[in-house]
This record gives structure tokens, sequence and C-alpha cells, in this order.
């Protein structure tokens, strides 16, 4: 068994016209990832993670959109990333313009550091180094 697995979001076919859901097709146990290329006006229906614990980061990669959370209208441009608990109301509303974003979705609640050696569940958030 490789020690990667590559795949283009080009090939996945998008879920509500613009999301392209990465980590089935990558075999991912623990992370979600998706490419949303947005049509001009496109928006996603307003949704939570709460009944699976997932918290999200929605990192926009090119253009202008709003990210709406609960009751707050985050404006976004290229570059800006937002992380959302998941128990937050989320919905994208893109612009007038085509954009592009990065969503990463995890566990929230996962045993977080030494204390959860020898646990299957153990889940580092110390992130990359090099």
């Amino acid at each position: 068994m490789s020690a990667y697995k590559q795949v283009n979001y080009n090939e996945i076919e998008p879920v509500s016209g613009a999301m392209h859901a990465l980590g089935d097709s990558l075999d991912s146990k623990q992370v979600g990832v998706s490419v949303v290329r947005c049509d001009p006006g496109w928006r996603n229906m307003p949704h939570d993670h709460a009944e699976n614990d997932h918290e999200e980061i929605y990192i926009l990669i090119d253009g202008e959109a709003t990210v709406v959370i609960d009751d707050d209208e985050i404006t976004m441009e290229s570059g800006d990333a937002v992380w959302i608990e998941p128990s937050a109301t989320r919905q994208i509303r893109n612009s007038d313009t085509e954009s592009a974003f990065v969503l990463v979705s995890a566990p929230a609640s996962r045993c977080v550091a030494a204390s959860c050696e020898g646990d299957d569940d153990f889940w580092s958030i110390e992130g990359f180094v090099g």
C-alpha cells in the first residue's frame, strides 16, 4: 500500500454544482477537504456540523464572497480564512464574480497531545514543521 494518494478535484463530480469533496477519494479518515468553485451568485444551503462535531476552516483562494455564520455576515476576499465551530450555522454566498474556496473539516473533540498516547482517537493539532 502506498504512503500517499493523489486525485485531481476536477475529476470529482461536484455536489450542489460547486463542491468537489476530496476526503473519500483520498481515503481520508479524519480530515475532510473540499474545493468549492462558485459561479456568480452561487449559495449553498445553511447548515451546521453539530451532529458530527466537525469544526471547519474556509479559505477563500480566489475572488470575493460572504460567509454567513449564525447571523454574522463575514466579507471575505482572496487570502482570507475563517474558522467555524461545529454548532454554528454557515452558508457561503458568492458575489457577482467567480470565487474559489478550500474547505477543511475535522473532528473538534478528539484527544490532543501526549495525554492520549496509545488511544486510537489521538489527533494532533501541532501543524506542519518544515
